[in-house]
This record gives structure tokens, C-alpha cells and sequence, in this order.
């Protein structure tokens, strides 16, 4: 099926500002609930959210073959369920329905209150049920800043990294929708010099900024997904924000790995950008030596270059930029990433999330993490109101942003904005 929504020429009857991250080109997926209180599934074009299950009932869906409630369900598991024939020909349709020379809907005042929002208008919701949760440890810059800080600097990688993606299974009840608060965790740490824990809130809350994948049903158990089909399989990305206390990390991880400090929160973007519309900017991703083992041997390019940016705001302040990075820098592809996953029979289901990893750049100022960037808390960040930062404090808002561009579009997927309050207290 080709895919007519990508068409580089074609404008919208809505109204869609320079340097929007949701041109028409775009059409992302999100589940919101509207001003009528109404949860629905949606895509957005500028700043306005479309209501999908309207314009299923509006029998603008004509043609395609979905269920009869595909759209108004609160969350996103039964489309990508059927798969990239289905995503791709419903993004064309809704690319043909918005097309400045179509006025069907233009032109049918009703019609459009019933189907268009302002996104401030709307709330939105975390687009799909996730079952599980799987973080993987990508980037190879950020393994060997952590390698340096925490081991032998001559040795920072561990001896598999170069052979197989490294990956943990985490939580999936705390990830969250961007605008959802998270709170300081409590646990057990080791205090420089001590010989026995204690207990209490984190001092050293991190952010780790990823992208994640969501999958569509890629197998049944016992069988794998061999890489080259792999992106059959992925439905869209994600910004990812993995939220680590980094004290309680370094008492627990051994042997086992991480654990409390990190299944306390996860924060996700609403809107999930589909890999058909990322499709022009693949590029390839960095060489890999030695070669893989053929299960995870891969030809082309299998990566997507994404600015990623990092922005701390504190409370009643301006937010600073911190870090600027891209997805390109990954080591290991989605696609290995997947294959490896399953090459064991593990299944993997509509909805499932599989975190990137933190993505840090080559050079100090695309690092991935407060972790890295202030070298363990030895040097801190100024902020624009003239505060420091080690790690995160209580009130501090961390916000991630991401999109492509190149001379002739634009494709982004907004923010994930999460702030960090105190522990629980309970009364």
C-alpha cells in the first residue's frame, strides 16, 4: 500500500504553525478525553486534537475494514492489534479527509464541532495498555560513562555489551502520560563511608532520557522475530523519560540489577509517532565491532535521526537547556533490540513498551542523564535563575522534547514534562 500521507506537498485546510511538530505529514496516535468528558482515540494536526471515533460514526472510514468501535475505546491495543496495512491505510484516509482540497469536511459545519478540538481543550490519557515493560541499555556512550564513573575506566563496558542488547524487564503500573506529577521516591541506601544501610528519601533523583517503542503482536510464545522483520512489528515511538534514584540503584543493583530505583516512575508523550512517518529520516546507525552474531545482523539503515533536548524548570522559573542529543547515536536498532527480545520464544504483545535506554552523545553536553552530565554530582549545573543542580530537586520540572527535520518537513512528537514532588506522606 503506498503511503500517501507522507506526500511532501500536501497542506491542510486546518491551520498548522511554522515549525509545528504535527504538520500533516505527521499524524500521530493518542487517546484523550474531550471537553464533553468523552474518552476517545485520536490524532492531531497543529494545535488541534481529532476525534477518530467520531469520524468513524461519521462513516469517514468508509472502505477500511475496522471494527465497528476501532475508535472509541480508551486506548490504542485493538488498532495496532491489526497491524501496519490497517495504521497505514487509516493515516492515509485521515491525510486525504484534512487535505486542503477536500471539503468534505471542510465544508460540513456540524461535522467539525463534532470532530475538532483545540488540544487545549482536551486531556490527554496514556494511549495504550501497557502489559509489559522492557528498558534496554543502548547507547554505547552512556555505558561507558557509567563503566568510568563505577568501574575500571580502561575496562567500562562489560564483556556482552558489544555482543547483545542489554535489557531488563521494569514495571508498567507506574508509567505515566506527560503533565503527571512523580513522586521522590523512599528506599535503602548505602552512605558514602558506611558499612550498613539506611532508610529514606532519595537524595540523587535522575532523569534518563529515551525513547520507547510500542509493539503490535509480534509472536507466539516460543517462536522469534528475526531482525529483518522486526519493524514490521513496531507501531510508533515515544519520548521516554526514566525516572532513577541513583542512590538507592547503586546498594541494590548487584546482583540482580536495577529495582526499586527505577520502578517508581516512568513518563511517557501522549501522542505515539508511527515508524511509517518517521520513514524519512532512517539513516544508519553507528558501526558495530565486532559484528553481531546473524541473529542480529542487519543491513540499511535502521535508525532515525531525532533531536532530542532536556530542559529543567524549577518552580515559578525559567527552564535552562541542559542537553541536546539524538536517537541516532544508539548502538543497538529497534529492530536488534526486538530480535533479541524474542529469540528465546518470549512473547510480545499489542501495547507492549520497550524503553530505549538513555541516550547520550559523544560530547558533554549531549549526555543522557544528571548522572553524566554533573560527572556523579562533581560538577554542577547552573541554571538561569542562578541555582545549582546536581540532580533533581523537589519542585524541579524535567522536560524532554524530540523531532526530525530536514529541508522539506518536519515531524515531531511534542514533550514529556513531569514534575518531581516530595515523598508520599502518609497521614
Amino acid at each position: 500500500m503506498p503511503l500517501s500521507a507522507n506526500d511532501i506537498t500536501r497542506k491542510s485546510w486546518l491551520n498548522v504553525p511554522k515549525d509545528s511538530d504535527f504538520p500533516i505529514q505527521n499524524i500521530p496516535f493518542g487517546v484523550f478525553i474531550t471537553k464533553d468528558d468523552v474518552v476517545t482515540i485520536g490524532t492531531r494536526i497543529g494545535d488541534y486534537a481529532i476525534d477518530l471515533g467520531a469520524l468513524q460514526q461519521l462513516n469517514y472510514f468508509e472502505g477500511i475494514e475496522l471494527t465497528d468501535d476501532m475508535f472509541m475505546q480508551d486506548t490504542l491495543n485493538d488498532f495496532i492489534s491489526d497491524g501496519k496495512k490497517t495504521w497505514r491505510a487509516v493515516r492515509n484516509r485521515i491525510a486525504e479527509i484534512f487535505d486542503e482540497n477536500n471539503t468534505t469536511l471542510r465544508d460540513n459545519e456540524k461535522h467539525r464541532e463534532t470532530v475538532i478540538f483545540h488540544i487545549t481543550d482536551v486531556e490527554m490519557q496514556l494511549p495504550v495498555l501497557i502489559g509489559d515493560y522492557t528498558d534496554f541499555y543502548s547507547s554505547k556512550e552512556h555505558a561507558t560513562n557509567v563503566g568510568k564513573m563505577f568501574r575500571d575506566p580502561e575496562n567500562a563496558l562489560l564483556p556482552n555489551w558489544l555482543h547483545l542488547p542489554v535489557g531488563y524487564h521494569g514495571r508498567s503500573s507506574t508509567i505515566v502520560p506527560s503533565g503527571i506529577p512523580v513522586h521522590r521516591p523512599m528506599g535503602q541506601t548505602l552512605p558514602n563511608g558506611e558499612t550498613q544501610p539506611v532508610f529514606g528519601p532519595s537524595r540523587l533523583v535522575d532523569f534518563e532520557l529515551e525513547m520507547a517503542f510500542i509493539t503490535t503482536d509480534a509472536n507466539i510464545m516460543g517462536e522469534c522475530v528475526p531482525v529483518e522483520e522486526a519493524e514490521e512489528h513496531i507501531f510508533g515511538l515515544v519520548l521516554f523519560n526514566d525516572w532513577s534514584a541513583r542512590d538507592i540503584q547503586k546498594w541494590e543493583y548487584v546482583p540482580l540489577g536495577p529495582f526499586l530505583a527505577k520502578n517508581f516512575a516512568s513518563s511517557m508523550s501522549p501522542w505515539i509517532v508511527t515508524l511509517d512517518a518517521l520513514e524519512p529520516f532512517r539513516v544508519e546507525g553507528p558501526a558495530q565491532d565486532p559484528k553481531p552474531l546473524e541473529y542480529l545482523q542487519q543491513q540499511g539503515a535502521h535508525s532515525f535521526d531525532i533531536n532530542l533536548q532536556v530542559a529543567i524548570q524549577p518552580e515559578d522559573a525559567e527552564e535552562t537547556v541542559i542537553s541536546n542529543s539524538n536517537f541516532k547515536y544508539m548502538y543497538w536498532s529497534m529492530a536488534q533490540q526486538l530480535a533479541h527480545h524474542t529469540i528465546n520464544g518470549c512473547r510480545v504483545n499489542s501495547g507492549d513498551l520497550m524503553g530505549s535506554g538513555t541516550i547520550s552523545g559523544p560530547t558533554p553536553d549531549s549526555f543522557g542523564s544528571m548522572l553524566e552530565l554533573t560527572w556523579g554530582g562533581k560538577n554542577p549545573i547552573t541554571l538561569k535563575d542562578g541555582t545549582e543542580r546536581k540532580f533533581i530537586n523537589d519542585g524541579d520540572s524535567v522536560i524532554m522534547r524530540g523531532y526530525c527535520q530536514n529541508d522539506e518537513i518536519r515531524i515531531g512528537f511534542g514533550e514529556v514534562c513531569s514534575k518531581l514532588l516530595p515523598p508520599v506522606s502518609k497521614k
